[in-house]
C-alpha cells in the first residue's frame, strides 16, 4: 500500500468514524431493529471500550483491534439510535398515534403560504388535537392545501366548550385574516396519509416527506378552516422571514422579467416558487442545475466576499478575534436565509472548520474536513444520507479535491488568461468524474454539452450573485437600484439565452439512461480504482478498475437480456386519466387518454419513469396484440376496456375475461357483467371517482371477484414470463 494512501487514511481519522455511522443508518432504515437492542448495543461497545483502558498496557497493544471493532460498534450503533429517533413515527406525541376521524386540529404554518397551479400550499406543524372537551398536544407536519378562493371563514362545525382552551380557540370564529407565517389554523376536516403514486420508478414522495418529518395532508375549502387572531411565532425565523420577505421586495421592484426575477430569486436565496419549469428543464438538459440550487459556490462566493470586508479587523491585534466570529455568523445567517438545504449546511460546516483551523493555524486534511462536516450534518439529520444533493455536492468537492490538479496538468498553458479559462474547465471536468455515476442513477440523463455551458454559466452567475448581494446594499437608493437592477435583467437573460442556445443543439442530451444502484456503485469503484492507478501509479488500483468494469457490463447486459424478453401490462396509477402501457421486449403499445402524452407533467412525472426503468420505446403496434374496440386480446389474455356504460346481455356459456379494467364512471352493475363474463380480475384506474369505487368494490366482494384500486395500491403490473 502506498504510503501516501496510509498518510491520508491516518491523517483523516472521521473517514472511519463517518462510514461507521453511514453503515448504521442504512441498516437501521432498512432492518428497523428496535430501539432497546440498539441502546443494549451502544452500552456493550462502551463498557469494551471501557475496559480496554483498564487492561495493562502490553495487552492493550496486542489487542487493539479489539478497540478498533469496539469504536465501529460504538458509531454503527449511534448511527442506528440518532435514526431511529429521528422517525417522527417513533415519537409517543406523534400525531398518527392519537388522531381520529372529525378530529379538530390545531396547526401553525411553518412558512408563508405559496401559490400553485391549483391551490395555494403550506407545511404547517400540528400542536393540539381536539377531541370533545380534551385538548391534546401533539407532534407532527403536514401539508395544508388552501383552495385559491383564500378567505378564512367561521367553523360552524367547530363545537367549543367550557373545559380548557390553552390555545385560544373562542378567537376562532372571530377571525377573518388570511393565514400567514405563524398563523394559527383549527379545521375539522379528515387528514388523508400521504402516499406514492406507486407507479415504476416513479419518485418515492412519501419516503420524501418522511424523511422531512410530514406524515399527512390535508385540503381546505374557505368554508372549512378558521385562522386564530393569535399567532406562534419563532423571534429567530420571524426574523429570518422578514429579511427573505425584504429581499424577495428589492429584487422584484427592481428586475423586472419575470423568468429573469425567478432565476435571480433562487440565486441569491434559494426562492423556487416564481422560477419558469421550461427554464427549469433546460438548465438540467444542460448540465448547469447545480447553478440554481443553492450550493458551495454560493456560500464561497460569500465566504471571499465576508473575508475581503473584514480584512481591516484581522490586521488589529485586540478585535482580531471579531473576524472568524463575524465570517461565521455572516456565513450561518446566509445559510438559514436561503432555507437551510442539506447542501448549504454542509458548505456552511465545512467553511465553519475551515475559518477554525485558520484561527488556530492548523492545517487539516481536506478530507478529514469534509468528513467531519459530513458526520455533524448526519447526526444532526441522518436522513439527509439520501438528499440527491447532499451525495453530488460531497461527490462534486471530492471529486474536485482529487482530480482538479491532475487534470489541470494535462496540459501547460503560458498565457494567463487562456491558463484561467482552462483552469475553470479543469474544475468542471474534474466535478463530473465522481458525480456521473450519480447523475445517471438519479436523473437518467448526461448533458454532452456540460463544459460549454459551465465555461460560460459558472463564471457569469458567480457576478449575478455578487451584483444581487449589491443591489440589497444599495436597494434604499431608488435610482442606482434601477440601474442595478436592469444591469442584473441583462446578465441573466443572456446566461438563459446561452443556456437555451445550447439545448437547442443536435445531440445535446443524452436521455434514458438506467443503471440500478448496484451498477452505480460499480461504476463509481471502475472510476476511482483508474483514478488511483493514474495518481499513485498502482497497479492495484487499475485491478480493482478492472474488476469493477467487468461487474458492471455483466450485470448491464443482464438488465439488457431481461429488458428484451419482458412482456407486461402495466395500467398507471393517473389522477382523472386513463394510461396502460403493453410492453413486449422493449416496444411498448399506449392506450389511454390522449391527453396524457400531449401534459409534458403527466407525461414526464406518471409514466417517463417507468418506461426508463424498462428500458422500452413507443411502437405502433406489437406482436399478440389485437384490439377491437373495448376488447383486447394480448398473449392469450382476455382483456376488457370500460370507460362507458355498456349493456351486456346474461350469457349461459360466458366467455372469459381475463383482465376487466374499469375507467371514468359508467353506468355498471357488477352482478350484470359477472351474468355476461367469467371475470378473473377487476383494476380500477386513477380516472375512476372516489364515490363511484365503494359501491363497485362491495359488489367484487359479494361476487368474490378479485380487484385492485391503483390509487390505493400504485399501478398494476400483469408480467408474463
Amino acid at each position: 500500500m502506498p504510503v501516501t494512501y496510509i498518510a491520508t487514511w491516518k491523517k483523516a481519522p472521521f473517514i472511519r468514524l463517518l462510514i461507521a455511522l453511514i453503515t448504521g443508518i442504512i441498516i437501521q432504515w432498512q432492518l428497523q431493529f428496535d430501539k432497546a437492542i440498539l441502546w443494549c448495543l451502544l452500552i456493550i461497545s462502551i463498557i469494551v471500550i471501557g475496559c480496554f483502558f483498564i487492561i495493562p498496557f502490553f495487552a492493550r497493544y496486542k489487542l487493539t483491534w479489539i478497540n478498533g471493532i469496539a469504536i465501529c460498534i460504538l458509531f454503527f450503533s449511534i448511527g442506528t439510535l440518532l435514526t431511529w429517533y429521528k422517525d417522527i413515527r417513533h415519537d409517543y406525541n406523534w400525531i398518527g398515534n392519537t388522531y381520529k376521524e372529525n378530529n379538530v386540529l390545531i396547526a401553525t404554518l411553518d412558512e408563508t403560504p405559496v401559490e400553485k397551479t391549483n391551490s395555494i400550499k403550506a407545511n404547517a406543524t400540528v400542536s393540539y388535537i381536539r377531541e370533545g372537551e380534551n385538548t391534546v398536544p401533539v407532534k407532527g407536519t403536514i401539508i395544508l392545501y388552501f383552495k385559491k378562493e383564500l378567505t378564512a371563514a367561521r367553523l360552524p362545525t367547530l363545537a367549543l366548550t367550557d373545559g380548557e382552551d390553552p390555545v385560544g380557540l373562542e378567537e376562532a370564529s372571530l377571525s377573518i385574516q388570511k393565514p400567514g407565517y405563524g398563523s394559527q389554523i383549527v379545521f375539522k376536516k379528515s387528514l388523508q396519509e400521504i402516499k406514492n403514486s406507486g407507479n415504476p420508478g416513479g419518485f418515492n414522495f412519501k419516503r420524501y416527506s418522511l424523511f422531512h418529518g410530514i406524515t399527512h395532508q390535508v385540503y381546505l375549502k374557505p368554508d372549512e378552516f378558521a385562522v386564530l387572531k393569535r399567532k406562534k411565532e419563532k423571534w429567530f425565523d420571524k426574523f429570518l422571514n422578514t429579511c427573505r420577505e425584504k429581499v424577495l421586495t428589492i429584487l422584484r421592484n427592481n428586475i423586472k422579467g419575470e423568468k429573469e426575477l425567478g432565476l435571480a430569486e433562487a440565486l441569491l436565496l434559494g426562492y423556487k416558487d416564481d422560477l419558469d419549469q421550461t427554464l427549469v428543464q433546460s438548465y438540467t438538459n444542460t448540465g448547469v442545475v447545480h447553478i440554481i440550487a443553492i450550493s458551495g459556490m454560493h456560500l464561497g462566493l460569500i465566504y471571499w466576499l465576508l473575508t475581503l470586508l473584514l480584512k481591516p479587523i484581522g490586521k488589529r491585534k485586540y478585535i482580531r478575534w471579531l473576524k472568524p466570529v463575524l465570517i461565521i455568523a455572516g456565513l450561518w445567517i446566509f445559510s438559514l436565509l436561503t432555507g437551510g438545504s442539506a447542501s448549504i449546511l454542509r458548505s456552511a460546516v465545512m467553511f465553519t472548520c475551515i475559518v477554525v483551523g485558520e484561527e488556530m493555524t492548523k492545517r487539516t486534511s481536506i478530507f478529514n474536513t469534509l468528513a467531519c462536516s459530513a458526520f455533524i450534518l448526519l447526526c444532526i439529520n441522518p436522513y439527509w444520507l439520501w438528499d440527491t444533493g447532499f451525495q453530488l455536492s460531497y461527490a462534486a468537492v471530492l471529486s474536485i479535491v482529487i482530480f482538479m490538479r491532475p487534470v489541470y496538468n494535462l496540459f501547460y498553458i503560458k498565457n494567463k488568461a487562456l491558463d484561467f479559462i482552462w483552469k475553470l474547465n479543469a474544475v468542471t471536468i474534474a466535478a463530473q468524474i465522481l458525480t456521473l455515476p450519480l447523475s445517471i442513477y438519479h436523473f437518467h440523463q448526461f448533458p454532452d454539452y456540460f463544459l460549454l455551458t459551465n465555461f460560460v454559466a459558472v463564471p457569469l452567475s458567480s457576478i449575478i450573485i455578487l451584483c444581487e448581494i449589491g443591489l440589497c446594499a444599495v436597494g434604499w437608493i431608488p435610482v442606482v437600484a434601477m440601474l442595478t437592477g436592469n444591469l442584473l435583467d441583462w446578465m441573466i437573460r443572456m446566461m438563459n439565452t446561452w443556456i437555451e442556445r445550447i439545448e437547442a443543439l443536435p445531440f445535446s442530451l443524452w436521455d434514458g439512461l438506467q443503471i440500478t444502484i448496484l451498477q452505480a456503485i460499480l461504476l463509481t469503484i471502475f472510476v476511482t480504482g483508474v483514478s488511483y492507478w493514474i495518481i499513485e501509479k498502482s497497479k492495484k488500483g487499475m485491478s480493482v478498475s478492472l474488476l469493477a468494469l467487468l461487474g458492471f457490463f455483466a450485470c448491464r447486459t443482464y438488465s439488457f437480456i431481461v429488458a428484451n424478453h419482458q412482456q407486461k401490462i402495466i395500467i398507471y396509477n393517473v389522477p382523472q386519466r386513463r394510461a396502460i402501457d403493453f410492453v413486449d421486449g422493449k416496444k411498448y403499445f399506449f392506450s389511454g387518454d390522449s391527453d396524457v402524452q400531449a401534459d409534458d407533467f403527466a407525461r414526464n412525472f406518471h409514466l417517463k419513469p417507468a418506461r426508463i426503468l424498462y428500458r422500452i420505446t413507443p411502437s405502433e403496434s406489437l406482436n399478440n396484440l389485437f384490439i377491437n374496440d373495448h376488447f383486447i386480446r394480448y398473449n392469450n389474455k382476455n382483456i376488457m376496456l370500460l370507460d362507458e356504460s355498456l349493456n351486456f346481455l346474461p350469457q349461459e356459456s360466458r366467455s372469459v375475461i381475463d383482465l376487466l379494467v374499469i375507467s371514468k364512471k359508467p353506468k355498471l352493475h357488477m352482478a350484470g357483467l359477472d351474468a355476461s363474463f367469467k371475470i378473473k380480475e377487476v383494476v380500477f384506474d386513477g380516472s375512476v371517482p372516489t364515490w363511484k369505487l365503494n359501491p363497485w368494490k362491495k359488489e367484487c366482494d359479494s361476487l368474490h371477484i378479485p380487484y385492485f384500486d391503483v390509487t390505493e395500491k400504485g399501478a398494476f403490473v400483469m408480467n408474463f414470463n
